[in-house]
């Protein structure tokens, strides 16, 4: 548990980043740094910390991951379901899990006029939800892998490119349409 003391106190503080902020520490370096203080089950544990939750309820060996993994399950399918809704197609039913919070946030992001002003309503909504799981302890093992739940998503809505997503939507538009040469 010391350990984890020295671990934490040199990690530095991420608040909400938007795509132009810089982060102070890469994914790399906190891995690095967890590799150095965390024990080999929750190294374990950590390596299969990700963004995108197994579609399959599975135990992480950490109860605030499985709760987290869960939360992000619902809201992936609750964008699907409403997505495929709108497109007048069938799609899974949800889990008993699926919070009227999540379908609301799912039916919210649907609703939006462009990709991008979504994305980052859902990358809020997913560090506000974090934020509300984060553990009590700020020196638990459930912290540090909460830390870097944040620190990947502050990652993702850095790659986002307004530019670049333009010209990508556009060049799928016209592959769509049959009009690429």
């Amino acid at each position: 548990m010391a350990n984890q003391y020295y671990l934490v106190s040199q990690l530095p503080c991420i608040e909400n980043v938007d795509a132009k902020g810089t982060l102070p520490i890469t994914e790399k370096y906190y891995r690095d740094l967890c590799s150095r203080f965390l024990d080999p089950k929750s190294l374990e544990i950590l390596e299969s910390l990700s963004l995108e939750p197994p579609k399959q309820e599975t135990s992480t060996g950490s109860d605030f991951l499985d709760k987290w993994n869960e939360r992000e399950r619902c809201l992936r399918l609750a964008l699907a379901q409403i997505r495929a809704a709108k497109m007048k197609k069938e799609s899974e039913i949800l889990p008993g899990s699926c919070t009227a919070d999540i379908v609301q946030a799912a039916r919210t992001a649907v609703g939006m006029d462009s990709p991008l002003a979504a994305e980052e309503f859902l990358n809020q909504y997913r560090l506000e939800t974090l934020d509300s799981m984060a553990p009590i302890d700020i020196f638990s093992v459930d912290a540090v892998f909460a830390y870097g739940i944040r620190l990947m998503l502050c990652q993702r809505i850095k790659l986002f490119d307004k530019e670049k997503g333009k010209v990508s939507y556009r060049k799928i538009y016209d592959e769509i349409l049959g009009e690429t040469t």
